[in-house]
């Protein structure tokens, strides 16, 4: 099986929201949502963790999240902020590994199986990154640390905001069965719902299906469903700048 990964998914709380509570000391500890105006057409971008009680997440109309909290702070989005702050974060990253995925501004994978800091243990190495964040940015990350990229993303949600999850290789087949479908990285609204159609509501369940039968009723993604019930998921980290000499 060759050597076994350690992989960070490194993923900053409520990002844009928490950039704006930093910036502006009047909406610290107030129902915040990045998104703009509740009465355009607009979605919510982010929000604070002090709206979420009422049931609103990103994505969702901001006339419905206008609804759902009236009393709610509305903002217009300030990316090169954000982009600002994210810049300041990856330099951090590069400090450990040069073998960093960006998926967004707010999250990112980073493999640090050869870095040799903080006795080359992937948790300590999450746990320095998070503390140097907090220093330079005065913000918060959560992270999730595994041998593969589908249980460091899962992990990183975990224990959210300001949380560290470690699943570790002995750990991982027994946490997918016990996932409920719904929480898999990968796995939308619509195919949850074909799934609990076909009896499929734990990762168990998703492990009694063969191959064949998961790609009569999924197609390609049949192979990657069938993957990751048994905790298996070998995509590499994909780093879009050219190593160092010497690396970490």
């Amino acid at each position: 099986m060759g050597e076994c990964r350690k992989i960070i998914h490194i993923d900053m709380d409520a990002f844009f929201a928490a950039v704006e509570q930093r910036d502006f000391p009047e909406y610290r500890n107030k129902p915040l949502i990045v998104g703009g105006d509740p009465f355009s057409r607009g979605v919510v971008a982010t929000c604070s963790y002090e709206v979420r009680p009422y049931g609103i997440h990103s994505a969702m109309p901001t006339s419905r999240a206008y609804r759902l909290c009236p009393q709610a702070i509305f903002v217009r989005p300030r990316f090169e902020a954000y982009r600002e702050v994210s810049q300041q974060i990856r330099k951090i990253f590069y400090d450990y590994t040069d073998l960093v995925e960006p998926l967004s501004l707010d999250e990112a994978y980073l493999d640090v199986t050869h870095c040799e800091k903080n006795n080359g243990s992937a948790t300590l190495i999450a746990k320095a990154i998070k503390t140097q964040i907090k220093e330079k940015t005065q913000l918060t990350a959560s992270a999730g640390v595994s041998y593969n990229k589908f249980l460091a993303k899962i992990a990183s949600d975990i224990k959210k905001p300001d949380g560290l999850y470690l699943i570790s290789p002995n750990d991982g087949e027994i946490f997918v069965e016990q996932l409920p479908i719904q929480k898999f990285h990968g796995i939308g609204k619509a195919t949850a719902g074909k799934m609990h159609n076909l009896g499929i509501h734990t990762g168990k369940d998703l492990k009694c299906f063969s191959l064949e039968e998961l790609q009569v009723h999924f197609g390609k993604s049949g192979l990657y469903y069938y993957n990751i019930a048994r905790a298996t998921d070998n995509r590499p980290v994909v780093s879009h700048r050219e190593c160092r000499s010497g690396g970490c």
